[in-house]
Order: C-alpha cells, then structure tokens, then sequence
C-alpha cells in the first residue's frame, strides 16, 4: 500500500495551492469571468472578491477538530476555522477566524481575528475546505 498521498507533504501541498488562490485574489480584475478568472468565488458588484478560503483542522492524534482560542473587541472565544497565511516546509502559520457578528449577511460567515498561531503539519491528520468567503 502507497502511503504518499496521507502524509504530510500531501497537507502542505494542499495549503500552499489555498494560499496561492489567496493571494491571486489580492490583484484579481474584477471583470475576469469564467475559466480564466484565478480567484476565489463570485465577484460582487460592491468591489469585493472572496479572498479566503477556510479550512477546519483535525488532529493526527485524536482526530477531533483542533479548537483555537482568540479574542476580538475585548471578548475571548474559541474557533474551529481558521485561514492559511504562511506555509514553511512542515509548518504552517494559520489566522483565527471568528463568526461574523453581522448574522444577517450569510455570505460572509467569518471575520479576521488578527490572532494567529503556526503548528507543525505533523499534527495534522486532515484539512476541511469551507465555502470560499471574504474576510477583511
């Protein structure tokens, strides 16, 4: 049996290509449609494109969800969504999201933490994509 496709360098090649998409919608046209378009999701007409594209992270030890500890305007809370920002060798540098306060646009279901944390990708089982969103 081919163990190659579940280890580590498996996940890092993954992050890195969600990280390369991140960074195409940075300098994204917003007239680019259909095939050739290299960002994330929908364009929207008020001059935003999606920028992020969350992940969920489990655990190599116990395949439970990692849970991480943040806080936004003075609250301390725990999230399970984070976004990709730094891929160096086996680790990666992850920002915190948190859900979005403004419930009633359900489009854009998470917001910037600014809290982040790097861990190695050797404790990492799995990654879960999330609907592409927008972050600020």
């Amino acid at each position: 049996m081919n163990n190659n496709f579940c280890d580590e360098s498996s996940i890092s090649k993954i992050l890195n290509f969600i990280l390369e998409l991140q960074k195409c919608a940075e300098n994204t046209n917003l007239d680019e449609t259909g095939c050739d378009k290299p960002c994330l999701g929908p364009n929207f007409n008020n001059g935003f494109i999606f920028n992020t594209r969350p992940i969920t992270l489990y655990s190599c030890c116990s395949g439970a969800l990692w849970t991480m500890p943040y806080t936004l305007n003075g609250i301390t809370a725990e999230s399970t969504v984070f976004k990709i920002s730094k891929v160096d060798g086996n680790c990666a540098t992850f920002e915190i999201l948190a859900p979005n306060p403004d419930t009633t646009n359900q489009l854009l279901p998470y917001v910037s933490t600014n809290n982040f944390f790097t861990i190695s990708l050797d404790c990492v089982l799995a990654i879960r994509c999330l609907n592409d969103t927008y972050t600020n």
